[in-house]
């Protein structure tokens, strides 16, 4: 799968952006849709899992970085957030959850504020695409 993930930020009127492509894989299983990928930071390499379903989303993150964030539409979820110096509680309140897959091509768009140790992070929306490269598609009905 190819994939684009773009995060913008918005908080105290400004708006940020930030695109990443990378290769990754899609699966379905158990009514779950799942995205793997690995990206490479100047920390070392970071290896993401998002998974959606109908009504929660959740993005687990390893490695060089560590991160759990929940997401439920209309909720406020805790998650963490580890880093070399300790662990901080995440809050997200997700404003939009939406997700699809059709053709060999992915949508997933969450739209949530974000608080980080009770500090305001800003309103947060990650749009996910991802579209078959030929090469990694697997579909997991009934393992």
């Amino acid at each position: 799968m190819k994939i684009k993930v773009k995060t913008t930020i918005e908080q105290d009127g400004d708006k940020e952006s930030f695109e990443l492509m990378v290769f990754g894989r899609y699966l379905e299983k158990d009514g779950a849709s799942f995205l793997k990928y690995e990206e490479v930071q100047d920390e070392g390499s970071v290896r993401t899992i998002v998974k959606v379903a109908d009504e929660d989303a959740l993005i687990l993150r390893g490695g060089a970085v560590k991160m759990r964030l929940p997401f439920r539409l209309n909720k406020v979820l805790r998650g963490s957030y580890e880093m070399p110096f300790g662990v901080f509680e995440t809050l997200t309140m997700t404003k939009r959850l939406e997700h699809s897959f059709e053709n060999g091509q992915g949508l997933i768009d969450i739209l949530y504020d974000f608080k980080m140790q009770g500090s305001p992070g800003g309103t947060y929306r990650l749009e996910i695409t991802f579209e078959e490269d030929g090469n990694e598609y697997s579909r997991v009905d009934a393992e």
